[in-house]
């Protein structure tokens, strides 16, 4: 990894090299397998009573950047790290979800799922949000929702976990509430 600090109007002192160096090593643990390709140029800058700091970060191809300022040059450092970090998360994220994504469709393609039918396993996992409501809001709350079959919540009265349904008829609902 090589860390650049360049200072116009403003000079780069030890102590601001050694807390950027600080600073840099929470954006490292993102890079681990790559930080001899790291390369972080940070430019500190003072425009009237702002101290401006410009952070860029570039491993292999991809470039992150941030550009922050505050009356405390330490505060826009720190100000930068975050988000740089959110970018580099972020950007982590959608790759690893774009790689899992063209490897499901790789093997839909190469036929290995498709030639026999899945039985007694879970195909699909889905997350969602369980708030405290009475039954009859979570009734109002599954209306709301014409495309849901159940709704999950937590029962005011009881504070337990309920689940409640549509039934096939279409008109009544049906409630799965724990025994203990």
């Amino acid at each position: 990894m090589n860390i650049t600090i360049t200072g116009k109007d403003l000079q780069a002192t030890e102590a601001i090299k050694d807390y950027v160096a600080k600073k840099v090593e929470r954006i490292e643990k993102y890079f681990a397998e790559d930080l001899e390709n790291m390369e972080v140029n940070v430019t500190i800058k003072l425009e009237k009573t702002a101290q401006i700091a410009e952070m860029y970060v570039s491993v292999k191809s991809d470039v992150y950047k941030a550009v922050t300022e505050d009356r405390d040059l330490y505060a826009s450092i720190d100000k930068d790290i975050d988000i740089l970090e959110g970018q580099i998360r972020k950007a982590k994220t959608k790759k690893e979800k774009m790689q899992k994504d063209a490897s499901i469709k790789q093997i839909a393609i190469d036929g290995s799922v498709t030639s026999h039918a899945v039985e007694n396993e879970i195909v699909k996992t889905m997350y969602y949000e369980v708030k405290p409501m009475s039954p009859e809001d979570a009734i109002l709350k599954l209306q709301e929702r014409p495309t849901s079959q159940f709704l999950t919540f937590i029962n005011v009265d009881t504070n337990k976990v309920n689940v409640i349904f549509k039934l096939k008829d279409g008109k009544n609902y049906g409630i799965v509430e724990p025994e203990a």
